[in-house]
């Protein structure tokens, strides 16, 4: 079994962030091929826990905004096709809820669709109200 190393990244390089959607399939829902907003989405979040293998290479990642005491919105988890069912997507959401504040924090995500199932299954409770704005009003 392979020795993955997880730890919290302040620095997340854009290209190895694109490089683990694409390999994760979360490429289809993330602008990829925007190299300056991906920058921007790594500068700007407050908390990344990554997942590396032996070698370095990034083959998982979680992607946050926290207030660190009572909400955190986990807005990119990717974990490489190659490395998925292996526990570490849970093991990232683990360390991610726990960094950001632990019980009492709430840990909120929008779920890919091919995703749903998956939360479900680790005991993510599923909310119905949460709403979008992606248009100004």
């Amino acid at each position: 079994m392979v020795e993955i190393v997880y730890r919290r990244e302040a620095d997340l390089d854009a290209q190895e962030f694109i490089d683990v959607l694409r390999r994760s399939g979360l490429d289809e829902r993330r602008p990829v091929d925007e190299p300056e907003r991906i920058e921007k989405m790594c500068a700007n979040a407050n908390l990344v826990v990554t997942a590396r293998d032996p070698g370095g290479l990034l083959v998982g990642v979680s992607r946050s905004v926290t207030d660190f005491a009572f909400c955190c919105y986990l807005s990119d988890l990717a974990v490489d096709r190659a490395h998925q069912r292996t526990g570490i997507g849970r093991e990232l959401i683990r360390q991610t809820h726990e960094a950001a504040g632990g019980t009492g924090t709430k840990l909120i995500l929008v779920a890919a669709p091919a995703a749903i199932e998956y939360y479900a299954r680790i005991g993510m409770t599923r909310i119905e109200h949460a709403y979008l704005l992606d248009t100004p009003i």
